[in-house]
């Protein structure tokens, strides 16, 4: 994560958004052409009684993140009436901001609404073990991250330190590279 250094460079916020409004957030910020991103799954919901059918949901509610620059941020923070507040980094007492890279990589994984994917509460202990590896091929090829085995499969779990996680669908070893 980087500290918030430029008042006018377009960065990645982490922010949470209280009561499950992350939807209502997103569509503020869509109207005003704010970019975001929310990691949204399939659901298999009841309509009805008899009635099944999938709906897109956030996957970590109360998430989202945005990129802007930070004089952008402090104003929309300031201004709107959703109920929003930054990541805060507990060491520099600064909100979080997540490397575009880094954020470019989680996008590629997360961005895909796999119903495989499996998100993962910030955990130190588990995201430092395993590989740095790169997909070479498939659904998420080009995205970097740790190759680690969760429930018995071969994942790449892609992270943001201290904010979210994502794993991939178990990856063929052939599709995976490691690299220093």
């Amino acid at each position: 994560m980087e500290a918030a250094n430029t008042n006018n460079e377009k960065q990645w916020y982490a922010i949470r958004v209280t009561y499950n409004r992350e939807l209502k957030v997103k569509a503020d910020l869509d109207a005003q052409g704010i970019d975001n991103f929310i990691p949204m799954k399939y659901v298999s919901v009841m309509r009805g009684k008899d009635r099944r059918v999938k709906k897109l949901v956030p996957a970590i509610h109360n998430l989202i993140f945005m990129l802007v620059d930070r004089n952008t941020m402090v104003q929309y923070k300031a201004t709107t009436t959703l109920p929003i507040r930054y990541i805060m980094n507990r060491e520099t007492h600064q909100p979080v901001v997540i490397p575009r890279k880094q954020m470019d990589n989680f996008i590629a994984v997360a961005g895909n609404y796999n119903e495989q994917l499996l998100y993962i509460e910030n955990d130190p202990i588990i995201l430092h073990k395993g590989d740095k590896v790169r997909i070479t091929g498939g659904l998420f090829e080009g995205a970097i991250g740790t190759l680690m085995r969760i429930k018995g499969n071969r994942r790449v779990v892609v992270s943001i330190p201290g904010v979210i996680a994502v794993a991939t669908t178990d990856i063929h070893p052939s599709l995976i590279e490691k690299i220093e």
